[in-house]
């Protein structure tokens, strides 16, 4: 995934299923959270920060901090700024986190992202970035994907679609696992100017379906957005039709008591700027 697709068709069906998405990360966001507890803080900015979720959740929590969302979609940062017309204390800028400097005086003392930061070209300048516009001392916290295998949101979706053919990606390229493997990630830190890096492992179950009928608002969500959609996005409607028959019976396999849910595994990693 690149830049061009957040700031077009990617980043507009996200911006559409904002609330859809909040609910499946509803208990990472909780977890990041509490974690944010562990820090004192005045400014903190939020690396693809989507449509806003965390930094919403900060402002409210802290209102005596500022909050800063970025993030390289206007349409997602247009739905954080409609969701976030009431505080005052909370920004969004459209900008790409990897070049992007806060106005001078406005160094954070926290850098957070709930999943936006696995998607940078050059991880170790887009760190390098970050902490030069950081604070001295200041801390960074963010969540990322544990190993396709232990995540079955999405290893299971994957399962009922034929395989992808040509050469296997690249796990540390840009996009939702590139930041799986500990020692891989601790590099691309302590290279960008972190230090002290550490991980959490945080399993939580991810409810992709839920409402009068869970198991079609469950096909809806993953046929609009992430790795099913994109794929389905290049097939005839024949083969379309038969994928998502496919992916209806997986979410019946897993409805149970009106909600679709699946196994999701990350990291809530922190380190910090010395």
């Amino acid at each position: 995934m690149e830049v061009r697709d957040w700031q077009g068709r990617t980043g507009k069906a996200w911006a559409a299923e904002w609330q859809r998405t909040d609910r499946s990360f509803g208990g990472l966001t909780e977890r990041l959270l509490a974690r944010s507890r562990d820090f004192k803080f005045e400014r903190v900015v939020d690396i693809g920060c989507g449509a806003g979720e965390l930094s919403l959740a900060l402002a409210r929590g802290r209102p005596h901090a500022n909050i800063t969302g970025v993030d390289i979609s206007d349409d997602l940062v247009a739905a954080a700024e409609r969701r976030g017309a009431h505080l005052s204390n909370v920004n969004f800028v459209t900008a790409d986190a990897a070049t992007w400097r806060p106005e001078p005086g406005e160094a954070p003392d926290l850098v957070v992202s709930r999943h936006g930061v696995m998607f940078f070209p050059d991880p170790v300048a887009a760190f390098a970035n970050i902490s030069s516009f950081s604070a001295a001392g200041a801390n960074l916290m963010f969540s990322c994907f544990r190993p396709p295998a232990e995540n079955p949101v999405f290893s299971e979706v994957a399962a009922v679609l034929p395989p992808v053919e040509g050469p296997a990606p690249d796990p540390r390229a840009p996009g939702p696992f590139a930041f799986a493997d500990r020692d891989y990630t601790r590099s691309v830190l302590e290279s960008g100017g972190w230090s002290d890096v550490r991980f959490e492992a945080v399993d939580l179950a991810m409810v992709t379906g839920a409402g009068p009928d869970p198991v079609e608002d469950a096909v809806s969500y993953w046929t609009s957005i992430g790795p099913a959609a994109e794929r389905l996005s290049q097939v005839d409607d024949a083969t379309r039709d038969e994928w998502i028959a496919a992916i209806r019976q997986l979410a019946q396999r897993h409805s149970k008591d009106r909600v679709v849910a699946l196994k999701a595994a990350a990291w809530i990693v922190t380190a910090h700027r010395p």
